[in-house]
């Protein structure tokens, strides 16, 4: 059995647990109202209001002017995600963690010593409580799919079983909305032609779907109906690549908010490069616009690189000028082609390139210690103000 462990509003949760005076109200946490930011987290409270991630800190004001808005301390959330994931480690080796507060699980091997995938989803959730005072949710079924279903389907502190012999009960009344990538346009498009569950797409006609999303969507969308996913769980240690992705829980337009959060990707990717002392060649960019079309582009650098700098300059000089816009469902941003070491001809850039790893090296020691506002990279300040001036 596969376990989904989410952290419930991870960000503004952790920022309640610092601050106990903030339980009870409205919690946003992410950019500054005065120039693009945009919502990384809001807590349920201020959810209730129309807040939800991605979206303007400008927008999230209006809609709740009496929220407390907090900047985003990121490497103070990476610290306890750490701990998090040492307690994820005592029950099994095959973590694949897919951001800073989610995880999958494959326990099968380690029932005999634990108890079932049950009791082990138990387990953690409880050392989570008891370690971190933070809440988390799990979803206990046959795979992943399924698996990250369950976690989301009663946030917050959710435990949900789908047992082997009742996914097709699982899942026949829950909404197509619920499948992976099925954003606004696409679930319009289901509509249309009188599918509005799961249950009702899992037996409609796959010529049917083919005709209106094409063969490899429409193969996709009719297995994830049926509860069929045979991905496997894959820890860091056997990954070819490092990535990360965010699905909005609204499609995004604005040029700038995906820009903003292609830069929170970027630096994320960058950080896990590092405290595993990797470097990457290929960077790579994700894109999933409204109607399910999913996009990908890749750029190779001259040598391996673990710098924030590097990586940005490709995703934002190189990748992302090369999309032409959509609504946007989902992006992403990750490294492939890694090694354990950096191996390069020096050249007459190497003292910039060796300045850039010294930057990094220093603001992760910084920023470690007193947390993600104590320092801010001076070339996304640049960026950062350029915007701010065109705003």
């Amino acid at each position: 059995m596969i376990l989904h462990i989410d952290m419930d509003a991870y960000y503004a949760a952790v920022e309640e647990r610092d601050q106990p005076a903030l339980v009870g109200q409205p919690v946003i946490v992410g950019g500054s109202a005065d120039s693009r930011g945009v919502v990384s987290t809001a807590n349920y409270v201020a959810r209730k209001f129309g807040v939800h991630s991605a979206m303007p800190m400008r927008t999230a004001i209006r809609l709740c002017p009496q929220g407390v808005v907090l900047p985003v301390r990121m490497d103070h959330y990476a610290r306890i995600s750490r701990q998090i994931r040492e307690i994820f480690q005592r029950y099994t080796p095959l973590v694949e963690p897919l951001s800073l507060d989610e995880a999958f699980l494959d326990v099968r091997g380690s029932q005999q010593l634990f108890g079932s995938a049950v009791e082990i989803g138990h387990r953690i959730k409880s050392d989570i409580l008891s370690e971190t005072q933070l809440v988390a949710s799990v979803g206990v079924a046959p795979n992943k799919f399924l698996a990250k279903i369950a976690s989301d389907l009663q946030k917050p502190d959710a435990f949900v079983i789908v047992e082997s012999g009742r996914v097709d009960e699982f899942l026949s009344p829950l909404p197509v909305s619920r499948l992976w990538g099925v954003g606004k346009r696409a679930e319009e498009k289901l509509h249309g032609i009188g599918i509005q569950t799961i249950g009702q797409l899992s037996r409609a006609p796959l010529a049917t779907l083919k005709m209106c999303f094409g063969d490899a969507v429409a193969s996709h969308l009719h297995d994830l109906s049926h509860g069929r996913d045979d991905r496997s769980v894959v820890p860091d240690r056997d990954a070819r690549s490092i990535s990360h992705e965010t699905t909005f829980p609204v499609d995004i337009s604005d040029a700038e908010v995906l820009r903003a959060c292609l830069l929170d990707l970027t630096e994320q990717v960058g950080r896990r490069l590092r405290r595993h002392e990797i470097f990457g060649r290929t960077v790579h960019l994700k894109v999933r616009f409204s109607d399910f079309q999913t996009i990908t582009r890749s750029h190779s650098l001259p040598d391996a690189s673990n710098t924030t700098s590097d990586l940005w300059q490709a995703v934002s000089e190189q990748l992302f000028p090369r999309v032409t816009l959509q609504p946007t469902r989902l992006l992403g941003v990750g490294v492939s082609t890694l090694s354990h070491t950096r191996e390069r001809q020096r050249t007459l850039f190497d003292d910039a390139s060796d300045r850039d790893a010294a930057l990094d090296s220093a603001s992760d020691a910084i920023r470690d210690r007193f947390g993600g506002a104590a320092i801010q990279r001076g070339s996304s300040l640049t960026r950062r103000r350029s915007t701010d001036d065109r705003a």
